[in-house]
């Protein structure tokens, strides 16, 4: 049994190990701006609602804030899948995060609430840019030998690498803290933490200087190709939208805020926090690289409903448990099933889009993530002024449930893969 089991294991690697080194030069210059970059975003994304609150803004103003984030990256996701287009992938990447970064350094220097606010529209335009770039790209950097692969492995090694911004943004503002004699939880801890993080962005664009990749044909630079695509697919486009838009809308309601809750609801410190977000993004890493070989085995729609499924209970746990520590280890599992079929399901997609579509799909598909967090978070933050956590917890079990009912539904009653409407485009 253990022979039998050592050889699986053995094969599984090996087979993994010939994906990952099937990955051409571009992938691999995208892949090191992600660990940068990554760790950065890991760092800025645990200290800036801690940063917000050490300025006396209260939970609803923030929440305004996230709001502000994602609201842009709603509205600017279609436009900006245009210009992703126009300007081809190199040019694209490079705009987005330098914009991001700009947006993480400028809340340093202009600490007025509607600074606040301008700097996460901007962040939030960067994010959606890069996000509607990303998917086209890999598509066109890769084959369906290792296309799973690849989009995972991004992913997954972002969040490891996040998982190490989180532990170090932890630690950060103690550091920062010592040197300027003020307490770790001071404004000036975290602004200059952040501010440091800010300047690690930058170093993100070095390796996307090098990039080769053509500039998009004029057939395809088409603000139509969506509407084109979806007056032709219609159902089938609102059937692999609609779930994330679900999702979204529930994801919203808590999880811009799990620093904030860990700090209320269970009072544990800034490093312990970090050290908790360090371990979940690691976990969620490791989820995300072993789901490529699992979904070759039980199929793309079913790892992303039964994954989805088995993180409900621990979603529950992790909100309502009176240990800390019980709470943690829900909030680790929660992570690592809730988000490892997030790639193969991007994959998924963009399998099933036609060329001249992909970055302008890849907007709509990012409106229908980014819906939920440009509108729940205000949502969530009234609610949490009022009657604290319990009700957005609630909602966001309620809306995770609907949406894995409709993946169900929608392609495991009859898989994808048989149905005669699903395009599919190698």
């Amino acid at each position: 049994m253990r022979n039998v089991f050592r050889s699986s294991l053995v094969r599984v690697i090996s087979e993994y190990a010939s994906r990952v080194n099937a990955f051409s030069p571009n992938a691999r210059l995208y892949l090191i701006s992600a660990i940068i970059f990554g760790a950065a975003m890991g760092a800025d994304r645990l200290l800036f609602n801690f940063y917000v609150l050490s300025l006396g803004f209260n939970e609803a103003q923030l929440g305004n804030m996230i709001t502000a984030y994602n609201l842009s990256a709603l509205i600017g996701a279609l436009p900006m899948g245009y210009l992703a287009d126009l300007l081809g992938r190199k040019r694209s990447f490079l705009v987005s995060y330098t914009l991001e970064s700009i947006s993480i350094i400028g809340v340093v220097f202009w600490r007025t609430e509607l600074a606040f606010m301008m700097f996460n529209i901007l962040a939030g335009i960067a994010f959606c840019f890069a996000a509607v770039t990303m998917s086209p790209f890999l598509m066109e950097n890769s084959t369906e030998h290792e296309r799973t692969y690849l989009f995972s492995f991004g992913m997954g090694i972002q969040m490891a690498m996040s998982s190490v911004g989180n532990w170090i943004g932890g630690y950060l503002p103690t550091w920062i803290a010592q040197r300027q004699g003020v307490i770790s939880t001071s404004s000036i801890a975290y602004s200059g933490s952040i501010l440091i993080i800010g300047i690690v962005a930058f170093l993100g664009l070095v390796p996307i200087f090098f990039l080769k990749t053509p500039r998009t044909g004029k057939a395809e630079q088409t603000v139509f190709a969506p509407i084109s695509f979806a007056s032709k697919h219609p159902v089938l486009l609102s059937k692999l939208i609609s779930p994330m838009l679900v999702t979204s809308i529930g994801a919203g309601l808590i999880m811009p805020f799990m620093n904030v809750f860990y700090r209320q609801v269970y009072h544990q410190p800034d490093p312990v926090i970090g050290s908790l977000f360090a371990w979940g993004s690691l976990a969620m890493g490791i989820g995300l690289v072993i789901a490529p070989p699992l979904a070759d085995r039980m199929g793309k729609i079913q790892l992303v409903v039964i994954t989805q499924a088995l993180s409900i209970p621990f979603l529950a746990l992790m909100g309502f448990s009176p240990v800390f520590y019980l709470s943690a280890f829900s909030y680790y599992i929660r992570l690592a099933l809730m988000n490892m079929s997030s790639p193969v399901y991007d994959t998924y997609v963009m399998e099933h889009v036609e060329p001249s579509a992909r970055a302008m799909v890849a907007s709509l598909v990012s409106m229908a993530s980014n819906f939920g967090w440009a509108f729940s978070p205000t949502i969530s933050g009234w609610l949490q002024v009022r009657y604290g956590f319990t009700p957005p917890i609630i909602g966001t079990l309620i809306l995770y449930s609907i949406s894995i009912y409709m993946y169900w539904a929608f392609f495991w009653k009859k898989t994808p893969e048989e149905s005669p409407s699903l395009i599919t485009v190698d």
